[in-house]
């Protein structure tokens, strides 16, 4: 192996997007490291770092230079190289000139084919300090950046303006030029405790010289455990703790080189605004950490996170005091201003807000959305009249002046003015909860209505965007439909709500304005649409779960994602019994032996024509299992219809063992083909176990 240093790469830019720091240094890091890898460099430990105006990779022990590599080129056969008289053909010649050499300098390689030209040769590696620019510039080329800038005269394209450039392989930098900025070793501090220009002796020193000469916490993941718990000891001396989502701990280190907490208060009038409206003012424009009490209830306090060690904290404070004030201000007249009409008053204006071209005004959403929710509670034996009362209310909070301020208030707000207007509290809640979950993880509705009422709105968005012929297609989702869709399959399976979703889909389809598309069609394409993701949810929730396991009960394609969540539990307990790998085998044979015979569906068992022994018993146990099996199947107590299937091995076995099925007696063949017709139908009244692989390797 050759001789290894420690690389750095870092790029310094004017300020990165706070959100998306995070991803852009782990995917720096791993297509960096890719291209490392694929090019051949032996190293070691691969570690990532930013902050708002760098990006870095150090890589422990990089390889100086690729290990050389053994190259066998394989040529013609010998019958092709030369003629009879043992002169080099063609071929052979063409060879030898495209290898470099003479044909006599050819090898002959031996081979269970014969006998062939070949030509072995020693590849040099390459040192890494010609490969490493062009693969650091690959990387940052591949960066998930939606949208990149350009700067100054030059061609370079970047996420922001690149300023410096550090490239070290050792102590020695590289000679090279990234997006038009020659490389080095100088970095850059602190804007305003650090500005000049420092210097990294070495990759090993970089953390340790930023943060002692240069005022930078480069360290991603160790400056966000500073915001932690700075912020964590700082509420606890003002008798609190921080509100806030995980995400708004990476977005406030993404903001930060030194995270200094700060800690401020605002007039505790403003606390009798809805917490919500609070916490989003605090959090969403300012990026501030709200406290509140043991109890929950908020306090008039916050914490926010400097970028600076300020001389004068005070002046810090109050600035930021000073900020919050108007902030609030207005949340606090909008909030009073939207409770002088109801929501109901409103209505009118959603007419005149388009919901998407092609799907009318969000009025008409609320219509088609009501519909939906009163097909869907019927289904469920409930009321409908809350839920339709909360279908045609729910979108109305966003032609509120708050919602317009703070967007993702929508459907928070409207339950608050729901109260205000004196609805039910049915209403209210379900208007609170229509757009749960609203990421992967997050709470599903608590309430039936709430439920209902989200099914129903998600199935518009997916069946009306649909009908206008634009499904998500790669990692292209502009209208959310691959986590709506999600989100239906986990509020039927873990809300425990058992309905057809076929019939629903219908339901939906059949209120979205006219489409070109077959409406039976498109309800079939949103089922697929939806199971795809009901795939991924299992896979997601049980790791042992096999794929074969969800084909199987796919295979039946049950119309209740309830019913699909109880079929997968039961095949699941059946793949572990003993009697598992037998069944799973016959029905693959008896699918087999049907499918071959032309899948015959219009032959009866009579029982007269069953001659052997084997036979006679397998009629008798499928008689006796069926009559069990039906009440079980009522009920969709799937695991213990299977478990009494799985005491059929025996028999079947035993009919494979002694009969034979494809006899030349026509009536007879028939008569067995139908006893395993039964068979077969036993089975898939819970799955295609045939889709099993047990006990195969």
């Amino acid at each position: 192996m050759s001789a290894a240093d420690d690389f750095l790469v870092e790029i310094g830019t004017e300020e990165l997007p706070p959100k998306a720091l995070r991803s852009l240094m782990q995917a720096f890091g791993e297509l960096l490291t890719r291209g490392i890898d694929d090019a051949r460099l032996q190293h070691a430990e691969v570690a990532v770092f930013a902050s708002p105006r760098r990006l870095a990779v150090l890589i422990s022990k990089l390889a100086q230079q690729q290990e050389d590599r053994r190259l066998l080129q394989k040529g013609p056969p010998l019958k092709v190289a030369f003629d009879e008289d043992g002169n080099a053909t063609p071929a052979a010649i063409a060879f030898a000139k495209k290898c470099g050499v003479e044909v006599s300098e050819l090898a002959r390689q031996e081979t269970d084919k014969g006998e062939w030209l070949s030509y072995e040769a020693t590849e040099t590696g390459r040192a890494a300090a010609d490969l490493l620019p062009a693969l650091v510039e690959t990387a940052l080329g591949a960066l998930p950046i939606p949208r990149r800038m350009r700067w100054g005269a030059g061609d370079a394209e970047f996420v922001r303006p690149v300023h410096w450039v550090i490239l070290l392989h050792g102590e020695k930098p590289l000679d090279a030029t990234i997006m038009g900025i020659a490389a080095g070793n100088t970095s850059r501090g602190h804007r305003f405790h650090a500005p000049q220009a420092v210097a990294i002796e070495s990759p090993a020193s970089y953390l340790e010289t930023l943060e002692k000469d240069a005022y930078v916490i480069a360290d991603f993941e160790r400056r966000r455990e500073m915001v932690i718990s700075g912020v964590a000891a700082m509420a606890a001396t003002a008798g609190g703790v921080p509100v806030g989502e995980a995400g708004l701990y990476d977005e406030v280190a993404a903001l930060v080189e030194w995270p200094v907490p700060v800690l401020g208060s605002f007039d505790p009038e403003f606390l009798k605004l809805p917490r919500e409206v609070v916490v989003s003012t605090l959090t969403g424009h300012q990026r501030y950490f709200p406290l509140a009490d043991k109890d929950g209830g908020l306090l008039a306090k916050f914490i926010t996170v400097a970028n600076l060690e300020s001389k004068d904290p005070d002046k810090v404070r109050e600035g930021n005091e000073r900020v919050i004030r108007p902030r609030l201000a207005d949340a606090a007249f909008f909030w009073s201003g939207d409770r002088q009409r109801t929501l109901e008053s409103r209505q009118q204006n959603l007419r005149e807000v388009v919901y998407q071209r092609g799907l009318g005004s969000l009025f008409e959403k609320a219509e088609r959305v009501a519909a939906i929710a009163s097909s869907l509670s019927k289904a469920l034996a409930r009321d409908s009249k809350a839920v339709e009362r909360a279908a045609l209310l729910a979108k109305c909070d966003l032609v509120t002046g708050m919602v317009g301020e703070f967007p993702e208030l929508q459907g928070v707000m409207g339950r608050y003015y729901a109260g205000a207007d004196g609805e039910s509290d049915a209403v209210a809640v379900a208007i609170g909860e229509q757009y749960q979950p609203r990421f992967a993880g997050d709470d599903l509705p608590s309430s039936g209505d709430g439920q209902v009422l989200a099914i129903a709105d998600k199935l518009d968005t997916l069946a009306g965007v649909f009908s206008l012929g634009k499904k998500p297609s790669g990692n292209r989702d502009p209208f959310g439909l691959r986590r709506a869709a999600l989100g239906v399959v986990r509020i039927f399976i873990e809300c425990r709500l058992d309905a057809d979703l076929l019939q629903l889909l219908s339901v939906a389809v059949d209120t979205q304005p006219k489409t070109e598309l077959k409406r039976d069609e498109l309800a079939a394409d949103l089922y697929g649409f939806i199971t795809e993701r009901l795939r991924r949810y299992f896979l997601d929730r049980d790791s042992g779960l096999q794929t074969e396991t969800f084909d199987s009960v796919m295979a039946r394609r049950p119309v209740s994602l309830l019913d699909f969540d109880r079929r997968i539990a039961a095949v699941q307990t059946f793949s572990h019994l003993e009697q598992a790998e037998s069944l799973a085998a016959a029905n693959k044979r008896i699918a087999n032996i049907l499918r071959k015979a032309g899948d015959p569906d219009d032959l009866s068992v009579h029982k007269r024509l069953l001659q052997d022994d084997a036979e006679l018993a397998l009629y008798s146990a499928l008689e006796s299992s069926r009559e069990k099996l039906q009440p079980l199947l009522k009920v969709q107590r799937y695991a213990e219809a299977l478990n009494e299937l799985a005491d059929l091995r025996d028999a079947v076995d035993r009919f494979f063992d002694d009969v034979m099925v494809m006899v030349d007696d026509e009536a007879i063949r028939n008569n067995r083909l139908a006893l395993l017709g039964e068979l077969r139908a036993l089975f898939l009244n819970i799955a295609d176990i045939s889709r099993l692989s047990l006990g195969q390797t």
